[in-house]
Order: structure tokens, then C-alpha cells, then sequence
């Protein structure tokens, strides 16, 4: 069961680097320069969290730029952060492995691919759909299309979407094509699919914009009914969050309430 087991204050030199356990991306050598001089000047105000997996052995899993700029500020000044503020936590290691992405998916630039390994993995290891969309903030549509999908992504259309040269919801559709295609046609499908020139993206609407065009809306047809689903409703509100906003939810939204996008 994952659970915080305590906060303390650790030797740095008892951390360890487990190797399921990373950062996801490369390190942010800007980012972490700036983070040793704020942690010099200021302390280390967001404690490191580490995975105790037995007695007295632990292994970071989130705060890799924090750690990075602290072994910095230790090589520059011998002596500092001998020990450092830390959140001990346990669990399996299928959960910890699904705290460390999770705590790297809090940052905005998180992608897609970041995902993909992780939810296949806690799906392999017996986690329900639900649980595991709980566990992200995610729907469990989302969840169900990574599991279904992820698996059958090839490389090359893996490093497109990791690069946002296309979208999720244009890989899922190249993919649904492969899977109704003749045995032994695929790889020219995706190939083909991908050599085409991405659709314009469409873009979330802010707030204010779209109460403005819902309230243009019911000034010319007050009756007018939306025949949607949950998963639409989800998708809209998602889209006006504006936060890790998807391009299939934003074309579902789209779809389901045309008048929002409408600039007539």
C-alpha cells in the first residue's frame, strides 16, 4: 500500500538512484542552475521523496533537479547538505514506479509517451482501469486507449508524438487504419500515414470567449439541445481547463459543441 511513512531529515550520502526509477526526460541544465543558487541562498524548501524498500536502503523517485543542484552546491562547497530534508515513503514497486511518474507528470511539459510504459506496466500488474486512472487524474477512456494502443505505437511514431510533431488522437487514428488493414500492409500504412503534413490544430477556447459565444448562441435559439455523452461533457471541461489538454479531447469537445468554435 502506498503511504507516506515520514518526513526526516536524511544523510545525502544514504540516497540512492534506483534504475526504474528517473527523471523521464533529460535534465533541465538551466533549471538546475538556477536551483543550486535558490537552494543555496534559501535552503531546500520542497523536500526530495525517496522509496524506503527496505530497512535503512533508499532510492529517490522525485525531485531529480533538486538533486542534481544540491550535488552541484556539494561539489562547489564541501560539507553543505551533508544531510537534507526528505518524504520517506513505501509501497510495492509497481506503485512507487507509478509515484515517480506521477510526480513527474505534475510538471506542465509532461507527454503522452511518458505514460505509456508505466500504465501498460500497472495494467500488467493486476491494477484496474479505475484505479489506475484515479491514481493519474486521468479518465479511464485515457487509460483504456494507452492500454489498447500504446503497445502496437512503433518507434518513429513514438519520437513524433514525444516531439508534438503529431497528435495522440491523429496516432490513434493511424493505428485503428493498421489494425483493419491486410496482414503485412501496416508498416507502409504508418509510414504513409506519417510522411502526410499534420491538420491544423485547433486550439482550446478561453473562458471568457467561450461563455461569450454560448450566450451568442442561446440569443439565436434559446431550444437549441446537445446530444452528447459523458465522455463529451468530460472532454469540454477539460479543454476549458486548459491544463495538459489533449488534442483528441479538444477535437471531441469540438465535435460535440460546434457553437463554441462557431465565429459567425
Amino acid at each position: 500500500m502506498l503511504a507516506t511513512k515520514r518526513y526526516e531529515y536524511l544523510s545525502i550520502e544514504q540516497i540512492e538512484f534506483h534504475h526504474t526509477l528517473t527523471n523521464h526526460r533529460n535534465l533541465d541544465l538551466p533549471k538546475v542552475a538556477h536551483l543550486e543558487k535558490d537552494i543555496l541562498t534559501n535552503g531546500l524548501f520542497e523536500p526530495l521523496v525517496v522509496w524506503e524498500r527496505n530497512n535503512h536502503e533508499y532510492y529517490l523517485v522525485g525531485g531529480f533537479h533538486r538533486m542534481q543542484a544540491i550535488q552541484g552546491i556539494r561539489q562547489a562547497n564541501p560539507g553543505y547538505f551533508d544531510r537534507v530534508d526528505v518524504r520517506i515513503v513505501t509501497g510495492d514497486p509497481d506503485e512507487i514506479k507509478a509515484l515517480n511518474l506521477k510526480l513527474n507528470s505534475d510538471r506542465v511539459d509532461t507527454k503522452i509517451t511518458d505514460y505509456f510504459q508505466t500504465v501498460v506496466y500497472l495494467n500488467n500488474a493486476n491494477w484496474s482501469k479505475d484505479r489506475i486512472a484515479e491514481f493519474f487524474d486521468k479518465s479511464v477512456s485515457w487509460i483504456d486507449d494507452i492500454i489498447r494502443y500504446a503497445p502496437i505505437t512503433p518507434v518513429l511514431m513514438r519520437e513524433k508524438l514525444a516531439n508534438g510533431e503529431i497528435s495522440w488522437a491523429r496516432a490513434k487514428d493511424i493505428l485503428r487504419k493498421t489494425l483493419k488493414a491486410p496482414a503485412g500492409q501496416e508498416k507502409e500504412i504508418i509510414e504513409q500515414e506519417l510522411s502526410q503534413p499534420a491538420k491544423t490544430k485547433v486550439k482550446p477556447l478561453p473562458m471568457q470567449k467561450t461563455i461569450k459565444q454560448l450566450s451568442k448562441s442561446l440569443d439565436a435559439d434559446p431550444n437549441r439541445k446537445f446530444n452528447i455523452s459523458t465522455q463529451d461533457l468530460y472532454a469540454l471541461l477539460i479543454t476549458l481547463r486548459g491544463k495538459d489538454v489533449e488534442q483528441d479531447d479538444i477535437d471531441r469537445a469540438k465535435n460535440a459543441f460546434p457553437v463554441l468554435w462557431d465565429e459567425k
